[in-house]
């Protein structure tokens, strides 16, 4: 189960899926990731075939994630019933942020969730088994992207139902006032500090590689990231294509 993996920080691999293809996604899963990660932040996938891309990752045994348009306990609701394992939150910047998004994923009374009879509960056939497993087994894993997160990390990592980070390189530079400036030496010490928070504090340590670069993904594991996206499905299809189209342009001349 991913749930355990996280609890021991044991390391795990995942992908990103922003495209909608049906076809994409069993691709993808089919691959042996151990997670996929449905994004309905930064796409146009709508509920209904997030919902489907959900039920293809969960039949080839991988466990299917939503990251969220943002911290919204109906959008929860909705792909936790459509039979997500889990959510990634953007854009969490509090401890309060965070148990919000935790308990959105739960019944009362340990949550806020409420119960319906979807494909997660098989229809109503298996309630009482999901019933179970909703109380300590939905995985949360948090967005830190914001300079704001940093300096209340500790409280948000330790956040009872928080199973792990991933850092938004990104937003995390914007609000810092060095958009994209990666090599900046003041974020290069946030980043340090965020990934040895998550050791101390025995959170799994999550980070997005973007472009499907076996070098990096060599150094974030060397690094000590144990939650690791490797790449996105229209980063791989695009990289694939221009490396063979390059090849070739060289080979013809």
């Amino acid at each position: 189960m991913l749930k355990n993996k996280l609890i021991n920080n044991e390391l795990t691999l995942g992908s990103w899926l922003t495209l909608g293809s049906l076809s994409v996604t069993e691709i993808m899963a089919k691959a042996s990731f151990d997670w996929l990660v449905v994004d309905l932040e930064h796409s146009t996938i709508s509920i209904d075939v997030a919902g489907e891309m959900i039920r293809i990752i969960d039949l080839c045994g991988v466990n299917p994630l939503v990251r969220l348009t943002s911290n919204d306990v109906n959008q929860i609701k909705r792909v936790m019933d459509a039979g997500a394992n889990g959510i990634v939150v953007p854009m969490i910047n509090s401890a309060e942020e965070a148990r919000k998004a935790v308990k959105a994923t739960r019944y009362s009374p340990d949550g806020t969730r409420g119960v319906g009879l979807a494909r997660a509960q098989g229809y109503g056939v298996n309630f009482n088994e999901y019933l179970e497993w909703q109380v300590n087994e939905p995985v949360v894993i948090v967005q830190i992207e914001h300079i704001e997160a940093v300096d209340k990390l500790e409280e948000i990592l330790t956040e009872p139902g928080v199973d792990g980070f991933i850092i938004g390189p990104y937003d995390l530079s914007c609000s810092m006032g060095i958009p994209g400036k990666f090599e900046n030496d003041r974020f290069i010490e946030v980043m340090n500090f965020i990934l040895d928070s998550g050791k101390k504090l025995n959170c799994s340590a999550g980070l997005h590689i973007v472009e499907p670069d076996v070098k990096k993904l060599e150094k974030s594991i060397f690094d000590g990231f144990t939650f690791i996206a490797y790449s996105v499905d229209s980063r791989m299809l695009d990289v694939a294509a221009r490396q063979g189209i390059s090849k070739f342009n060289k080979l013809k001349k």
